[in-house]
């Protein structure tokens, strides 16, 4: 079965990047390498929150866009990135999920496979 981990920066991950990013970053790569070479890992990306803000494109039932700056949900915990894996069940996703060292949070979804 396909998971999605979704993965939401925190305060306390952001200041943990800024104080030591670089064992901030080899903790994840350590976490997402132990899935990769486990043949588990097969896509993900991490987002640039740092540079460049997010926007929001809102769709009214008019048909009508608005536009503003910033994530959809503003608040503690922002959108980071996101990894696809291939596993056996949920169960073994939540493992996976667990294994991360680093303060984020993961919220774990499953994909909709077609046909």
């Amino acid at each position: 079965m396909k998971y999605a981990l979704v993965i939401f920066e925190t305060d306390e991950s952001r200041n943990g990047i800024r104080t030591d990013r670089d064992a901030h970053r080899g903790a994840y790569e350590s976490w997402i390498g132990q899935i990769a070479a486990a043949g588990k890992l097969i896509s993900g990306d991490a987002l640039d929150t740092e540079h460049i803000a997010a926007m929001t494109v809102r769709k009214s039932s008019d048909g009508a866009s608005t536009v503003t700056d910033g994530p959809a949900h503003p608040g503690e915990e922002t959108l980071g990135g996101w990894f696809v894996i291939d596993v056996a069940d949920r169960e073994e996703a939540v493992e996976l999920a667990k294994g991360l060292r680093t303060p984020e949070t993961v919220e774990i979804w499953p994909l909709l496979e077609t046909a």
